[in-house]
Parts: structure tokens; C-alpha cells; sequence
């Protein structure tokens, strides 16, 4: 009986020996990947950034720039700005704006006002190409994430933040 228990017990071990040097395997490759650069050569960059933040609260628009929200028109998840020669996959779910200066200010503030609210600040972060050049920018809450990334056709992958993005800072309410 005890022979057969070993047996069990060997077994487990050798499968747990082959678990972890396949996991081994996996990371090695990855980085591997990662370090060539194929894995993530489609993907720029979202860095934080401030010198737009003054410009948005002003409003000083760049007309080189197309303007999008996220969100409810009145309090945006987001707002982005990108340069009129890329253009978003018409997928994603992001609406133009025409904007104008009170535009900008009107929406910067929305957001903001929602965002203390709950305690939050908008932040400014600049979007870059795979290059590194600026192509734009995002602004939101630290929350609401999203990434980067351009299509074998030209187009910009560059997902909206979730819909309930304020919705998610609400304290959970107790339950009576």
C-alpha cells in the first residue's frame, strides 16, 4: 500500500516539476518576445503629460486636432485629441465634436465638476506613435485606462474607457 501511495506522490511531484518548467518556458519566451519587439511593435505610447491640461482649462484648441468624447455628452468618461491625418477605428465608440473654444472650456469643466464629486482630478496624458512622435492626447481620470495600438490598415485601435468609469468611484452603499 505505501509503494502505491509513493507512486501518487512521485507522480504529483513530476507533474508540479513539469508545471513549473513550462511556466519557466512561457516567461522565457515572452521575454524574449518582448525584447525583439514583435510582440508589442503595433503599440504606441499614453504618457503623462501636462502642458495640454492648462491649454484644455483655457481653452485653447488646436485645429490640427480632432475632438472626441467618451461618455455621456454632458459628463465625458474621456476627451481626446488626435491629429487629423491618423483616424480611430470606426469600431470604437468614441463621438466626434466640433469644437470651439467655449466648447472645450464648457466640456473640461463638465468633467471636471464631475470628477471632484468624487474626490478625482482630470488628468492630461499625451498619446505618442510607435515612433514616439506626439500624435495627441487623452484626458480623464487615472481610471479610466485604455491602450494604444495601430492596425495594418492605418486606423488607431484606442478603446473608450468603461461607461460606468464615475460610477465605479461611488463608495458601496450599505445594505440595510
Amino acid at each position: 500500500m505505501s509503494a502505491g501511495f509513493r507512486t501518487v506522490r512521485e507522480e504529483r511531484k513530476m507533474r508540479s516539476v513539469k508545471n513549473v518548467g513550462l511556466c519557466v518556458l512561457l516567461l522565457l519566451c515572452l521575454g524574449v518576445l518582448s525584447c525583439s519587439g514583435s510582440l508589442f511593435r503595433n503599440y504606441g505610447q499614453i504618457l503623462p503629460g501636462g502642458e495640454v491640461t492648462r491649454d484644455l482649462e483655457r481653452g485653447v484648441f488646436h485645429p490640427e486636432l480632432r475632438y472626441y468624447i467618451s461618455g455621456s455628452d454632458l459628463y465625458p468618461n474621456a476627451l481626446i485629441g488626435l491629429q487629423r491625418d491618423y483616424r480611430l477605428d470606426p469600431a470604437a465608440l468614441w463621438k466626434e465634436i466640433a469644437m470651439t473654444p467655449e466648447k472645450l472650456r464648457e466640456v473640461v469643466g463638465f468633467m471636471k465638476t464631475k470628477a471632484f464629486e468624487y474626490g478625482q482630478f482630470p488628468y492630461e496624458f499625451e498619446l505618442l506613435d510607435r515612433g514616439g512622435k506626439k500624435i495627441g492626447f487623452w484626458y480623464s481620470l487615472l481610471s479610466a485606462r485604455t491602450f494604444l495600438r495601430f492596425e495594418e490598415d492605418g486606423t488607431v485601435l484606442l478603446p473608450t474607457p468603461d461607461l460606468d468609469t464615475y460610477e465605479k468611484l461611488e463608495p458601496e452603499k450599505e445594505k440595510d
